[in-house]
């Protein structure tokens, strides 16, 4: 995925040079993947250290060329603060994680909490499914825990409509 943005924000792909700043980008992920708010209705993403960030980070760039998943990063165009990851899952990586009849690409989005209901995703989604549907991927889904009523409704505003019962605490939702 090349550079998506708006006034404020851009979301861009991990990178080869992401190598090269590996430290400072751990620790912006451990900070991201920390935070009691961003992980508020996603608990099994914690970090505990930055140790755990480091290999998070460099599995996410494993992934990324060899085709696993597709990690991006959200910031802030005005400061480069890292605010939030966007992580894109092929079919094949879904199957080997969910029990379902059809296997879509999966869509994941996480923020920092002190952004969080400043419409960062609802600017932003709906220029990266267009970006994805340029690329030929028509099927997308995304699980949302049901209490995250900002993100489904995220998703709603960006084309997406709830399927159903995903599990005992999410729903699925598809575009």
């Amino acid at each position: 995925m090349t550079v998506i943005e708006n006034d404020a924000y851009c979301i861009e792909p991990l990178a080869a040079n992401d190598v090269l700043q590996h430290e400072r980008l751990a620790s912006e992920i451990y900070q991201l993947l920390s935070d009691e708010h961003t992980l508020q209705y996603l608990p099994d993403k914690k970090l505990t250290s930055l140790h755990e960030a480091r290999i998070w980070l460099s599995t996410a760039i494993l992934n990324f060329y060899s085709g696993r998943n597709q990690v991006h990063l959200i910031r802030s165009k005005s400061n480069g603060a890292l605010l939030g990851v966007l992580d894109l899952i092929p079919p094949v990586v879904a199957k080997e994680h969910y029990q379902l009849a059809h296997y879509p690409f999966f869509i994941e989005f996480y923020l920092k909490g002190h952004v969080r209901g400043k419409a960062l995703m609802t600017g932003l989604l709906p220029k990266v499914v267009k970006h994805l549907e340029g690329k030929g991927i028509r099927e997308l889904a995304a699980v949302v825990n049901r209490r995250n009523i900002p993100a489904a409704k995220v998703l709603k505003r960006s084309g997406f409509r709830l399927a159903g019962i995903f599990d005992q605490m999410q729903d699925i939702y598809y575009y």
